[in-house]
């Protein structure tokens, strides 16, 4: 397991809920991969409302509920894990968009009460 503090790279994948990869969620892949690769960790967001390159909107509304809601996955490592961690990318993600930011990391532990 990886103990991160400091320089760090964040990638955040955005694709769509029903994105699949050998009939399993995408996201669900990224992640299982992402454990794997050792990284230090990952986190799934699903939107409630969003649109991509399509221009169509995909909302959570209860008047047009959709089956392909916004989907974010955040990845954040030493930059050269998450570098060598890409091309994973480029096989699972057939459309969406991937950001590359530097970031800082700050780490909180829980402390023992002392008594």
């Amino acid at each position: 397991m990886t103990r991160l503090t400091g320089r760090a790279l964040r990638v955040t994948i955005f694709i769509g809920e029903t994105d699949l990869w050998h009939h399993k969620p995408v996201y669900t892949e990224i992640v299982h991969r992402a454990r794997k690769a050792g990284l230090a960790g990952a986190s799934v967001f699903r939107g409630i409302e969003g649109f991509g390159a399509s221009s169509l909107i995909h909302t959570q509304r209860l008047l047009s509920l959709s089956d392909d809601l916004p989907v974010a996955v955040i990845i954040v490592d030493a930059e050269d894990k998450v570098r060598a961690f890409l091309p994973e990318l480029d096989e699972l993600v057939g459309s969406g968009l991937v950001i590359l930011d530097d970031c800082e990391v700050i780490r909180y532990m829980r402390r023992e009460k002392n008594t």
